[in-house]
């Protein structure tokens, strides 16, 4: 009988090795490997999964509180003594629910697997509260608005009601955490510095707060005001007290009904709430501020995310962001919240539908009209402007025509034209300043990316010395290139734009530096626009400023600069006081 190491080294499995090895005791070994875990090991393991940190405790503890309707939020830290307190002035426990309130998977949000598929709250999985009391020690005072009485409840391990007893409390609920991790000393030495905590929790509340904007929030640290955030009636006059340095002038809000989803078993109604920070007022170094939430809850949902980036493309300078904040309410059953322990992720369905209808929106917040144009939209600038040109004077009016016809709402009527480069406009709401190159070139780039031509050019153009990369590069976009020679080449077709000029060789050797096609369309279009210094007579100027107008981003050439600065009638107004009473400003 051939031994161990001859079957092993022969490759074959030791098969005449299991009469060796009784089948009881197979068994009996397999029984005292694999065993169910202990209860208590069992809410640990998921008390980490839930609890890793304090902000943790501030997001579960926060929903809790919207989820109880409150309007009034206090959250109250202690980094060094791992102590957390939220306030609210929700609709508060009566004592049965608070003696439940705390046991493993108790909720009142949700009663069978159906239910799964209509949640409409934050918290619906009853595992906050059990996780704390297996990670700290919990106390919560509650009280119902229709009851006398509140209740001051302990907790201990497992959840259970340990001291009850009746408290003289306002209606709503307080619920302290303290000792977080005392029985875990391992998880808070893992953990970010107390500083990056108290930041962590302020970017959770500031999150949360977009999506409830109606709810006043104040956060205390080691018993001194931190900050606070006022209620708002919408979401771009919240976020002047999150951004610093921008005002609620410098986002344009897009409010969108949809109708209920055809795959949708409830006839939930959807909506697009969505605020777009106008990328000639503001943008970011990074992505940082391209926010997604569902249904009451920021979000991470990159395919999302991306549609957002993609329809700011070309409208912002290089290598800056947008400042977009979107909200979407979709109907529950369409989403599935059980993919992350903090409910940070999802799956979504049809998600090229909400990307078509993110594009769509944004489209429609980028564009001029009268709702986007509001007083102090440039107020620096403008105020610059208006300094420097008191110091100068030379304040000309030219009044209209009173034979001519009434601007329409949105019509710009072109008037003049300074130093051959700025176009003076008139609108109903004041005048503006369009620079007559970057508006150009914004209309030229959108008709080459609808419509991009190339065309056979005869003699062909003789460019000189390229290397391979460049070579390759004119290829790449769609140019006809050959060898003609040695160090020559010879290109046979070109952009149709580019046909009548007269460097079109210069731009040939721009193309072939490098780039997408993207790249390329935006160089041709640079380099076709009307130069600054060029005259225009007001046929001209109309004709660019109508072109312009119909175009799909409007207000940034596809570098990023801003293509006009207005001055409303209000300043001006201002500035040359026309509020005065005439016969005080004559002394009398």
């Amino acid at each position: 009988m051939p031994n161990d190491a001859s079957l092993l080294k022969s490759g074959n499995p030791p098969t005449q090795l299991a009469p060796q090895c009784p089948r009881s005791y197979k068994l009996e070994f397999m029984a005292s490997i694999i065993q169910a875990l202990p209860t208590e090991v069992v809410y640990l393991i998921t008390a980490g999964e839930v609890i890793d940190s304090l902000t943790a405790v501030v997001r579960e503890l926060v929903e809790n509180s919207l989820d109880a309707g409150a309007t009034r939020i206090v959250v109250a830290l202690w980094p060094q003594q791992w102590r957390v307190r939220v306030a609210d002035n929700g609709c508060g426990m009566n004592l049965d629910d608070l003696q439940q309130a705390a046991t493993a998977h108790s909720t009142s949000k949700i009663r069978n697997c159906a239910d799964l598929w209509k949640i409409h709250s934050l918290g619906f999985r009853g595992e906050a509260l059990h996780s704390l009391t297996t990670l700290a020690d919990l106390e919560i005072f509650s009280r119902p608005a229709d009851e006398n009485l509140g209740w001051r409840v302990v907790y201990g391990d497992g959840g259970e009601a340990h001291e009850v007893e009746i408290k003289a409390i306002a209606p709503g609920t307080v619920v302290t955490v303290s000792n977080l991790f005392g029985n875990c000393l391992s998880r808070r030495q893992g953990l970010p510095t107390a500083a990056q905590q108290i930041k962590a929790v302020q970017a959770t509340i500031q999150q949360i707060a977009l999506c409830h904007p109606h709810v006043t929030w104040q956060v205390w640290h080691n018993d001194r005001e931190y900050f606070t955030i006022c209620p708002a009636t919408s979401i771009s006059q919240l976020l002047p007290q999150i951004i610093p340095q921008v005002r609620p002038d410098d986002f344009q809000e897009v409010k969108l009904q949809l109708p209920s989803s055809p795959n949708s078993e409830l006839t939930t109604d959807l909506a697009l709430n969505i605020v777009v920070g106008l990328p000639d007022r503001c943008h970011r170094h990074r992505p940082d501020w391209v926010k997604v939430a569902i249904n009451g809850r920021v979000v991470k949902c990159p395919e999302l995310e991306q549609a957002i980036l993609s329809a700011f493309h070309r409208t912002l300078p290089r290598d800056r962001y947008p400042v977009c904040f979107l909200h979407l309410t979709i109907s529950p059953d369409q989403i599935n919240w059980n993919r992350h322990p903090a409910k940070t992720e999802i799956y979504l369905n049809e998600v090229s539908y909400w990307q078509e209808q993110i594009t769509q929106a944004i489209n429609q917040a980028l564009r001029i009209n009268a709702d986007s144009i509001k007083e102090a939209v440039h107020t620096t600038r403008v105020s610059k402007l208006l300094k420097a040109a008191e110091a100068k004077g030379g304040y000309i009016f030219r009044p209209q025509n009173s034979n001519e016809d009434d601007n329409t709402q949105h019509s710009l009527k072109a008037i003049a034209q300074v130093s051959n480069t700025y176009i003076v406009v008139e609108y109903p709401g004041g005048m503006w300043l369009v620079e007559q190159h970057i508006a150009h070139e914004r209309v030229l780039y959108e008709q080459l990316c609808d419509d991009w031509q190339l065309i056979p050019v005869e003699p062909a153009i003789i460019l000189y010395q390229l290397s391979a990369a460049q070579v390759s590069q004119l290829q790449r976009i769609g140019l006809d290139i050959e060898p003609f020679g040695e160090q020559l080449w010879a290109v046979r077709s070109i952009p149709a734009m580019l046909q009548q000029r007269e460097d079109c060789a210069e731009a040939m050797l721009e193309l072939s530096w490098g780039g997408d096609l993207q790249t390329a369309q935006v160089a041709v279009a640079c380099r076709s626009a009307i130069r600054n210094g060029t005259p225009m007579n007001l046929q001209e100027m109309q004709t660019l400023l109508d072109q312009w107008q119909r175009t799909r981003n409007p207000r940034t050439c596809p570098h990023g600069r801003p293509i006009y600065l207005s001055l409303e009638e209000s300043a001006l107004a201002r500035f040359f006081r026309r509020n005065w009473v005439i016969g005080k400003s004559h002394g009398i």
